[in-house]
Parts: C-alpha cells; sequence; structure tokens
C-alpha cells in the first residue's frame, strides 16, 4: 500500500504543493490530472526522491520513504525509494551516444536477469528486443519511451510512477504501453500515472485532480467538458 500525507513543496516563494495526499493499494493504478503547471510533476518527483519535500509523509508498504526527521527536516530513504519504485519522468534519461544494450546495462547488473527480459519478460513485452542494438539518439521518440520504462523496471519494483508516458506518442506505441501497464497490474503492481490523456483513465481505479496544490479525489468516469470543470 501506498500512503502520500500532506506533502508540501515549493519553488522559492512559491507553494506548488500544499498537503497533497493520496492512497493506493496492490494492483491499482491512480491517476493524477490538472492544468499543466499545478504541480504533478513536483509531486511525482517527490515520490521518486529526486524532489525533497518541505514537510509531508510518504510510505511504500509501511516503510517510510519521506518523513521528519527529529531535527524538524524532511528526511528520505532512499534505499525504500529505490527499491521499492520504478520512475519514468517526462525527460528523456538515456544515454544517447550509447545502444539501447548498453544503456539497460547501466540498470540491469545481473546480465542473465537482461536477457531472460529481452527474450521474455517485460522487455520483450515492450518490444525492446527488437532494437536493443540500435544507438539511442536513432531512435524514435516511442522507443525512447519504451526503454525509459524498462530501465524503470529494473529489479521489478512493486509501484510504477509515470510522468505523462504518452505524450507525443503515436497510437501504436501508446496501445502498446497501455497493454503493457495492464499486465503489471494484474501482477499487482501499483501505477501512479499523470497524464492528460482520457484514455488512459479507462485502466485507473481512482483519479485524483490536483488544484491549488492538493488532491481531490473525483469520479473516474468523467471525461470531457465534465472533467475539465474540476480543474
Amino acid at each position: 500500500m501506498i500512503t502520500v500525507s500532506d506533502i508540501t513543496s515549493s519553488y522559492g516563494n512559491k507553494k506548488i504543493l500544499k498537503g497533497a495526499s493520496f492512497t493506493a493499494q496492490r494492483g491499482e493504478c491512480i491517476a493524477i490530472v490538472g492544468a499543466n503547471g499545478c504541480g504533478k510533476s513536483t509531486l511525482l518527483s517527490v515520490l521518486a526522491g529526486t524532489l525533497k519535500p518541505r514537510s509531508g509523509e510518504v510510505l511504500y508498504y509501511g516503510r517510510k520513504a519521506w518523513s521528519d526527521s527529529d531535527t524538524g527536516r524532511m528526511h528520505a530513504d532512499m534505499e525504500v525509494i529505490r527499491g521499492m519504485t520504478g520512475y519514468v519522468p517526462q525527460e528523456n534519461p538515456l544515454i544517447p551516444e550509447l545502444t539501447v544494450y548498453d544503456n539497460l546495462r547501466l540498470w540491469y547488473s545481473d546480465k542473465k536477469k537482461l536477457k531472460q527480459e529481452l527474450e521474455h519478460g517485460f522487455l520483450n513485452l515492450l518490444g525492446v528486443n527488437e532494437f536493443s542494438s540500435k544507438q539511442v539518439s536513432k531512435l524514435s521518440g516511442g522507443m525512447k519511451k519504451r526503454v525509459s520504462i524498462g530501465i524503470a523496471m529494473a529489479g521489478m519494483p512493486p509501484v510504477l510512477l509515470l510522468d505523462e508516458p504518452s505524450a507525443a506518442l503515436d497510437l501504436v506505441c501508446k496501445e502498446d504501453i497501455r497493454r503493457y501497464l495492464q499486465v503489471y497490474l494484474e501482477r499487482k503492481g501499483t501505477v501512479v500515472i499523470t497524464t492528460h490523456e482520457e484514455s488512459e483513465l479507462d485502466m485507473c481505479n481512482k483519479v485524483y485532480v490536483m488544484k491549488n496544490g492538493q488532491l481531490n479525489q473525483v469520479d473516474r468516469r468523467l471525461r470531457g467538458e465534465a472533467l475539465v470543470k474540476m480543474f
């Protein structure tokens, strides 16, 4: 179970998150929607351990990832965060001069495990095996996104954090990634996704709108103008 409680965050004097909270169970997909700049990516960065919040608490399966220390400052347990989460940011995290395989090797310490994943596992399901020998700089945006997800899944973390994974991708790639996520959810992984794609909401158990720095749960069936009015 994921428990996110009263997370606050600021850039300079500007408050971005003002007490964001939500919970998620194993096998659930949680969508976070909202206007551009509302704080969705900021929250995911906190959950992934790449951004320090001002206050609040994050627990992964009862283990504290972020919490207040005895000094009153926020403390991160990076062992918990790295062991529990895979993170796919909006920006491309790959090294363009290397091949796909060499990028994967930086994250998959076990070459035998990597081979198995490319032949029969999630990397195969993502289609990464078909272009693993190519240089990253020569890949399409969709191919890079597939590799990024594959890297996030190194070690098979129970929580996958996805920041607008389908942005600027073609329909085929979007559908492939969606099928992958459905398999991951069936295997009791938990997905937290920020999105502007209404089609991605169909696989989500809960939908939260980020507004004024807080999360408000809304009817997961809302679409179009009815959903936008919640922003």
